[in-house]
């Protein structure tokens, strides 16, 4: 693990961070230097170090395509392999299995930094895996709802959906402003029909923030959670 960082920090560092996301999505206050000093005594690091590890782990909700804690940038100077941990107890500490992405992505990021790359030759035949994750129960009428609603218009942009679909209707994606897996609700105030470039810019964009608050100020419908 990276800095010699042992499991049990990384663990109390993750778990201090879910507990502020949690916090903040609630709208409860907290106070971050007091978090870093906890932790700081109670291992012997720097609270300096604590607060850029916590930006490390923003860096991994990044990947995820989950919203980070407001002021806590992130910073993606963190191996895959400590990515990738870092995924692990986040799933473990919020209670959920969720879809492995971070290490193979901080790997993309990595290669793709690079100033030459080989063509690779690949996997002829990718090793099939299985595995469990959280799965939500939607209502499927919330849904058909949204999209009857925005009669093929993106909520964001505003622009027609891309294509029609084998069925016949205007392809657009639902999606939960405050997500599913951080407590957010499967209900028509909450949820949200965007063309597939907008939905990936409100999981991955630089701006999502931005994006996501500039919904409730321009949908009459909308509440925060």
């Amino acid at each position: 693990m990276s800095d010699n960082w042992t499991e049990e920090e990384l663990k109390a560092a993750v778990e201090a961070y879910v507990q502020m996301h949690s916090d903040e999505a609630n709208g409860k206050s907290f106070v971050k230097k007091q978090i870093y000093a906890g932790l700081a005594k109670r291992f012997g690091r720097t609270e300096k170090s604590y607060e850029y590890r916590m930006q490390n782990i923003s860096y991994v909700y990044s990947l995820m395509g989950r919203n980070w804690v407001s002021g806590l940038k992130p910073a993606k100077n963190v191996g895959s392999k400590t990515a990738a941990i870092i995924e692990k107890l986040i799933s473990e500490v919020e209670g959920q299995i969720l879809p492995s992405t971070a290490e193979f992505e901080s790997q993309v990021i990595l290669y793709r930094s690079k100033k030459t790359l080989p063509k690779p030759d690949g996997i002829k035949e990718p090793e099939k895996t299985y595995s469990n994750v959280t799965n939500y129960a939607r209502d499927p009428k919330v849904k058909a709802w949204v999209l009857k609603e925005v009669s093929g218009q993106c909520e964001c942009c505003e622009a027609d959906a891309p294509f029609t679909t084998a069925e016949g209707e205007p392809f657009l994606e639902v999606h939960h402003l405050r997500h599913l897996a951080d407590g957010g609700s499967d209900t028509v105030s909450n949820a949200v029909a965007l063309c597939p470039n907008c939905h990936r810019e409100m999981h991955y964009g630089i701006n999502k923030t931005s994006l996501v608050s500039s919904m409730y100020k321009k949908i009459p419908r909308l509440a925060h959670e």
